[in-house]
């Protein structure tokens, strides 16, 4: 089950492409630099855009690599761009595309260590429950609402992306 919790949350993350692609030609139709929406939060003391995608490819790539039992790739968090923006969801996915079912196959029991809490471990299934998807899912619907406070038209089904479906 580790396998298809990192599968979905990265799903969710690319996700956001489509909701990137509609800033741009909200940006287009309304005549204004797109980048404006990078720097927008919905509040003053939030983070801002670029920060919510960057944090979601962090908690992607850092359940990929450390349920895996590889070393996530690092990124500098200099993104400033959509484009910049959209290598980074690319990067991440790649990587998490890269990691076989089985390489998952003892991430329950894999001991985790997080950067904010020095000489303590958390096991894998509560990293990835605790940590993982509550910061992936927080994040990304964060960047999701900066965009449409900010009149973007993305939706639901935006958000959610496709589904897959099967014969009833």
């Amino acid at each position: 089950m580790v396998y298809e919790i990192v599968e979905q949350c990265a799903q969710s993350l690319g996700n956001l492409q489509v909701c990137l692609n509609k800033a741009e030609q909200y940006a287009a139709a309304k005549e204004f630099d797109v980048d404006v929406l990078l720097m927008s939060r919905l509040a003053p003391d939030q983070h801002h855009f670029i920060y919510q995608v960057q944090s979601a490819c962090d908690y992607v790539k850092g359940a990929a690599g450390w349920l895996s039992g590889q070393t996530p790739p690092k990124h500098e968090d200099n993104e400033k761009t959509i484009d910049e923006l959209r290598e980074r969801i690319r990067k991440t996915l790649a990587f998490v595309e890269s990691i076989r079912r089985e390489q998952y196959a003892q991430a329950s029991k894999k001991k985790v260590r997080l950067s904010w809490a020095p000489g303590k471990v958390i096991e894998g299934i509560d990293y990835l429950l605790q940590v993982t998807i509550p910061n992936v899912f927080f994040h990304i619907t964060t960047a999701y609402a900066i965009l449409r406070h900010n009149g973007v038209d993305v939706g639901k089904m935006d958000y959610l992306g496709t589904m897959k479906f099967v014969d009833g």
